[in-house]
Parts: structure tokens; sequence; C-alpha cells
């Protein structure tokens, strides 16, 4: 190529080259996402409004503090640290951007380095037979070193939707992790209530079975008195007997709760039966509760939030779709050396270059390209609906469980009255049985009314906390928005300090 025509080519190279880098980022097809505007309520219901009280009650990060308990607040702690589903969560995080890096790469140039020695010989009998000169082909060397790059120029933006996607999908392995701190802690607090709740209902079946020991003694010695008749002693016996057999199954019960909760620390089953051999009180909330306006929901919640960083991922990836209905452009280059022989590889004689900046257009896939186009219109569509779904069932579950809080406290006041008056009649009906005012009949049913009445007391109680437990995690508790996450040292991931 002669210097004119090479310095023509040249020129319109670097014109094709500016043209190009000029048009990059000019243009992004596809929708640009906004976040849906979805419609709450401007307060709860009445019933709620009635149990918020004025102040701000606990901090939605810490809401377990609530109870003032210091072995629960360790128990969240330790599971903070080391429970198995909430590593893979940090897990899933550090995948996720680690895949948005990955995309990332894509805006900048391939570029490939490369070097390669070689001896070949033609054959002799081949193709270039007839072309082969006396005594046939010599066999030749050949040594190269260079480089070549490919960029492609993103002029209608298919690689800008393809990172935003993967951005936003990051931003969601972020929630999810966050939604799994909301689950487990929640869960911890449920199994610790359930040891606790299990304790206090054993307590009570033991104590039962050793007033109605008692009631077998007294029937017993009024029998051998001659004072009453051998039915009594045998409705005591079965009394007695009936009270016994639940042992075994809150037994089972309360190893099954520990279990539950070991795991759930990350340790192994049977781990914490030494630690929670003392019986200990059901927690009860020693603070106010406040849990802010229904809007907060959507800030807070993080599975909501994750909903939405989905449907955002989707939205971009419309784009990535539309972009395959125009031409993709690219620029190309290589440099390098080649010689016959190793000594000449560096003259300027063994220089080797290339320029081009190919273009691909797609002009017919069958429908191919549309089709993807209507398949993620409605992917989108699909995320859309289930983000206002999971707006709906986080507002139902805030007036549910706040509701069961308020009725089961008050269910716990009748079940406190009643287990009063029952145990001021077994004490009672003991006297008189004694005296021989009454039958036994009469000690029988108070006893056993007094045990029914104390384990639902128990179970009730239990059940209060649980619909307390409930409510925090259905208003996303356990996280707080100004958190600094760090994802890139230990599986342990960094929290802040409980304010």
């Amino acid at each position: 190529m002669n210097p004119p025509i090479r310095n023509a080519f040249l020129g319109a190279m670097a014109a094709a080259v500016v043209a190009l880098l000029t048009l990059q980022g000019c243009t992004t097809v596809g929708p640009d996402y906004k976040e849906p505007v979805i419609e709450m309520p401007d307060a709860w219901s009445e019933k709620i409004s009635r149990q918020v009280a004025l102040g701000s009650g606990a901090s939605l990060q810490n809401w377990w503090t609530v109870f003032g308990d210091p072995q629960l607040n360790e128990l969240i702690e330790r599971a903070r640290k080391e429970n198995l589903d909430l590593k893979v969560a940090v897990s899933r995080v550090r995948e996720s951007r680690a895949i948005l890096a990955i995309t990332r790469g894509e805006k900048l140039p391939l570029v490939n380095a490369g070097a390669n020695a070689s001896r070949t010989k033609l054959s002799d009998d081949g193709p270039l037979q007839q072309v082969a000169p006396t005594g046939g082909f010599d066999s030749q060397s050949l040594f190269q070193l260079g480089v070549d790059a490919v960029w492609e120029i993103d002029v209608f933006g298919q690689v800008r939707r393809t990172i935003e996607a993967a951005g936003d999908s990051y931003q969601a392995s972020v929630e999810d992790y966050r939604d799994v701190m909301v689950t487990l802690f929640a869960e911890v607090a449920l199994a610790y209530v359930d040891v606790r709740a299990t304790q206090q209902r054993i307590l009570y079946a033991r104590e039962n079975i050793e007033a109605q020991s008692e009631s077998l003694a007294l029937a017993r010695a009024r029998y051998d008195s001659g004072l009453s008749s051998r039915l009594d002693v045998a409705q005591a016996a079965a009394n007695l007997a009936v009270t016994q057999a639940t042992l075994p199954s809150l037994e089972l019960s309360l190893n099954q709760s520990l279990n539950r909760l070991a795991v759930l620390l990350g340790e192994n089953a049977g781990s914490l039966q030494v630690e929670f051999s003392t019986t200990g009180m059901i927690p009860a909330p020693k603070e106010a509760i406040g849990i802010g306006v229904p809007a907060d929901v959507l800030r807070q919640r993080p599975d909501i939030r994750r909903s939405e960083r989905l449907l955002a991922a989707q939205t971009a990836r419309i784009g990535v779709a539309t972009a395959d209905l125009y031409p993709r452009f690219a620029l190309s280059g290589m440099f390098g050396l080649q010689s016959r022989s190793l000594s000449n590889l560096l003259d300027s004689s063994s220089v080797a270059w290339g320029l081009g900046a190919p273009v691909q257009w797609n002009i017919f896939s069958g429908g191919q390209v549309r089709g993807n186009i209507e398949v993620q219109d409605e992917k989108t569509q699909q995320l859309l609906f289930l983000y206002e779904h999971k707006v709906l069932t986080a507002v139902e579950e805030v007036e549910n469980a706040i509701t069961a809080f308020d009725l089961n406290q008050v269910r716990v006041q009748y079940l406190q009255a009643a287990t009063s008056a029952t145990q001021e009649a077994v004490e009672l009906v003991l006297v008189q049985y004694d005296t021989g005012l009454t039958d036994f009949n009469n000690v029988l049913v108070t006893q056993r009314d007094l045990f029914s009445q104390q384990d639902q007391l128990a179970a009730t109680e239990a059940e209060v906390v649980a619909n307390l437990i409930a409510l925090y995690k259905a208003l996303g508790g356990g996280w707080d928005l100004n958190d600094t996450l760090d994802f890139s040292g230990s599986v342990k991931p960094l929290q802040a300090s409980p304010s």
C-alpha cells in the first residue's frame, strides 16, 4: 500500500473510531427503571393504634432487647456469628459481587498477548505438488510475538443494561442476606420462648403431680380408716397417672426445642442441655411497643426491598434484549513481530499490525429477538405483581400479629384469674374432703381444672411473646438501614453495635 492510500485509510479508520466513541453512551435502548408507587394505608387499624405506644419502644434493629433477657441477647449474638444459613447468605452476596465485577469488565477492551515458535514443512505430494521445487519443500521456522485487542463499542447500551442488571442483582443478594437475619433472629427468639414455656409447663406438671400424690395419700388414709370407699383411691390414682403421663411428651418437646435452638446457633444437637438445665421464666416485654407507620414496612422489610431490586434488574434485561435489534460495533487491532529467524525478530522489518472496525447486525432471526423482548417484558410484569403481593402480605402480617398479641393478652388475664380462683378452690375442697364435707369427685375435678388452666396459661403467655416476635419480624426488624456491611473478609459479617 503506497503512502497516500495508507494515510487515507488510517484517516478513515481514525474518523470511524472517533464517531463510534462519540456515539457510545448517547443511546440506551429499553425502559429506564422507575420504582413502582405502592399505595399504603395512612395508619394501622384502630386496634393496632390502641396498642402502639406513644414512645419509640425498642429499636427495630435490636427488638429482642425489649424483653430485657441477657440470655436471649447472648443467643442472638451467637446465632449472628455462627449460623450456617447466614454464612450461606454471605457467600451468595460475594458470588453476586463477583458476577458484577465480571460484567463490568465487558466495558473494557479484551487484550491478549501471545508468542509462538513453530517449524513446518509442506507436503511434496500435497495440493502444492505441481509447484514443489526440485528436491521438495524445505522446512521453515516462524517466530511470532504480539498482542491483539477487541473492544465492543456500546452504542445502544446493551453492555450498560447488563451491568445495571448485575448491580441490581447484587443489591438483591444483600437484601436476601438481611432477610435471612430477620428470619434467623425471630427463629432463635421463638425457640428460646418454646424452651422457657415448656420448662414452665413441666414445672406446673410436677407441682400438680406432687399435690395429686398427696391427695392419693389422703384418699388411702381415709379408706384405711373406713371413712371413704375404694373408689376414692382408684380415682386419685387414675388422676395422678394421667398427669404423670404428660411429662414424657413435655420433656420430648423441650428436647426438640433445645436441639432446634442448637442448630440455629450452628452447634450440634444436644449441646445446650446443660446450659438450660435450670428452669427460667418466659420472657416478657419490658418496654412499650413502637412500630411506626405502614410506609415504614416498605423501607425496612428486606424481602420487599429484595423484590424491588429484582424488579429493577429484570427491567434492565428488557434493554439487553432490545439491543439485539440493532447493530453491534467493535474495534479490533493487532501489533506483533513475525520472522523466520529468531535473530531478526526484533528488526523493524518483522513488524506486523492491523486495525479493524467490525460491524455485526442480525437482520433476520425468525422473530427470536422480538420474542425474547416479549419474554423479558412478561417476566418484568410478573415481578411487579410479586412485589405488590409482598407489600400486601407484609401489611397483613403486621395486622395479624398485633391483633393476636392484643387478644392473647386478654386471654392471659382471664387465665390468670381462673388459675388463681381454681388454686383457692383446690385448697378449700381438700379441707372439705379431709373433714368429710364433700366427696372426692370434687377434689378430682378441681385438681384437673387447675393443671389444665396452668398449662394453658404457660402456653398462652408464650403465645403472647411469639405474637410480639412475629410482629417485629413482620416489620423487618433485626437490621438497620445505616449498617455498613463488609463481605470482603471472614464469613462472619460485620454488624453495627447495639444502640
